[in-house]
């Protein structure tokens, strides 16, 4: 028999230790897998319905197929999984800072994302994506300048709650220009926030994007009780001449 709780993964990492671990759940009788940065809790399998609504509203906002996709955090994977759900998707490029993130996943230490991996259309990419929006060479580093159909980014708590002060930029109006250039005509950027839709990002969104869209997220909280609620927000890209 299994312990009830066990450490799977831990490691020390540039923005701090980074752990996976595993718990019995006694209210629901389930394992439940959780990442947290030092005490901080970042995520959890208890908790998923905004990280596949990410995908799955990005996607929908988006025409054509044999989509190619941006996966910004790999997390727990449930992002990345529901993209491939996507009938339409041809491939998805996962752009991970943590490689320790990367080796959960290779190793198949996430039961309900397990083979994510080692799917013929992902691509795992150790790298930083903002730094890689900032650097301008854009997000698949085997193909410079590649442009995508879809940019799915969970990293954050939210625009104003970032982990790192080196991802405030990307917030801005500069930042997200510079993320533009890695989208296709038509093409769409999605971003996962803890927080409820903001007025001001929203804001900002326009001075980028064509249409932008704040979509609640509700969801059972099986914790706290009653319902939590999550935002993605949707915005669709159209150069301007």
């Amino acid at each position: 028999m299994r312990p009830p709780f066990e450490e799977l993964a831990s490691e020390e990492t540039r923005m701090g230790i980074i752990s996976l671990r595993r718990r019995l759940e006694p209210s629901r009788g389930i394992d439940v897998y959780e990442v947290k940065l030092d005490d901080e809790f970042l995520m959890s399998s208890m908790f998923t319905t905004a990280e596949i609504e990410l995908a799955r509203l990005g996607l929908a906002a988006v025409d054509g197929t044999d989509l190619d996709v941006v996966v910004g955090g790999l997390g727990l994977g449930y992002t990345a999984q529901a993209a491939l759900g996507d009938d339409r998707v041809g491939s998805v490029v996962v752009v991970e800072a943590l490689a320790e993130v990367i080796d959960w996943h290779e190793g198949d230490l996430l039961p309900d994302v397990a083979g994510l991996a080692a799917d013929p259309r992902v691509e795992l990419v150790h790298g930083d994506l903002f730094a890689l929006v900032a650097g301008g060479d854009g997000l698949d580093p085997t193909t410079p300048g590649r442009t995508f159909d879809a940019i799915l980014v969970d990293i954050d708590h939210s625009p104003r709650h970032v982990l790192h002060p080196t991802h405030e930029r990307f917030y801005t109006a500069a930042g997200l220009r510079a993320l533009a250039r890695s989208l296709r005509p038509g093409g769409v950027f999605a971003l996962w926030s803890d927080d409820p839709p903001d007025a001001d990002f929203l804001a900002v969104l326009g001075e980028v994007f064509a249409r932008t869209e704040a979509h609640e997220v509700t969801f059972r909280n099986l914790i706290a009780g009653g319902e939590s609620m999550n935002t993605v927000y949707v915005a669709s890209y159209t150069p301007r001449g």
